[in-house]
């Protein structure tokens, strides 16, 4: 997937008001505690978050696998899901590329494609929308942890890894520490893991091996299907890697914090 632009450059900052969560079908089906903690980070900043209870995945499994019939389909329940003007935050750097660059191409000849310009417009990764949109670069709590980010690949070309390492710098107690090769793919990459599983676990090897040579104490990423494929691995190999998303390092350093409902 090209680069895409953050909805940030599209928009001007945005008051704390009502929002949309696009919780992600990972989120829904194995890690409910990510939505859980991105809810309580927006609510943290003054944001009332909204559910639509219809919402179902973002469509890019069927858009990246080439069956484009499906994942027009999908995309086009989306658009009809997270209607209104609010704004739609996505704890997933992947999911908000498919929303501002992949729905665009799915619907390139399509009568409503607009439409699917104007939910882009709207549509937020959640590291992008505290920073660029509510213009908070520094946050409160502590949170005494060694952390190596990892940058997914459909951050690129946005400003979402920038913003979450700016965040992850300002919590007191937060070291985050450079690793060897930081770019490279996880070799997750959805249905790339399933076709070429060999090469997937391959890189994956590596970008841990890289990760572990700088000794952090969580790895932390704003996606967690790279999560989940790096967590796997080095499960597999018996060595263990503490993986968290950004969201609940931003809750957790909460705890304890004046005003703050984390948990």
């Amino acid at each position: 997937m090209q680069p895409h632009a953050s909805s940030s450059s599209l928009g001007n900052r945005l008051a704390p008001g009502r929002v949309q969560l696009m919780a992600t079908c990972l989120c829904d089906a194995f890690h409910d505690d990510v939505a859980r903690a991105t809810v309580q980070v927006l609510e943290h900043l003054g944001c009332t978050v909204e559910f639509p209870e219809a919402q179902t995945c973002c469509g890019q499994p069927a858009f990246n696998a080439g069956d484009w019939a499906s994942a027009r389909k999908v995309i086009r329940h989306t658009l009809s899901t997270f209607v209104g003007n609010t704004p739609v935050v996505l704890p997933s750097g992947s999911c908000a590329a498919m929303c501002h660059h992949g729905n665009l191409l799915a619907l390139e000849k399509e009568p409503d494609r607009a439409e699917a310009e104007s939910f882009a417009t709207r549509v937020w990764e959640l590291a992008d929308f505290v920073v660029h949109g509510l213009g908070i670069t520094s946050w409160p709590g502590r949170l005494s942890a060694k952390v190596a980010l990892h940058r997914s690949c459909h951050l690129r070309g946005s400003r979402s890894a920038a913003a979450a390492e700016a965040l992850l710098r300002s919590i007191p107690g937060v070291d985050v520490v450079a690793f060897g090769e930081e770019d490279q793919c996880c070799g997750f990459g959805g249905t790339f893991s399933v076709a070429f599983p060999n090469v997937s676990s391959r890189m994956g090897e590596l970008k841990l091996d890289h990760v572990r040579a700088a000794e952090p104490d969580l790895l932390v990423s704003l996606d967690m299907s790279c999560l989940m494929h790096l967590g796997g691995l080095a499960e597999r190999q018996g060595q263990g890697m503490r993986t968290r998303h950004l969201a609940q390092v931003l809750r957790d350093s909460l705890v304890g914090h004046k005003g703050t409902n984390a948990q």
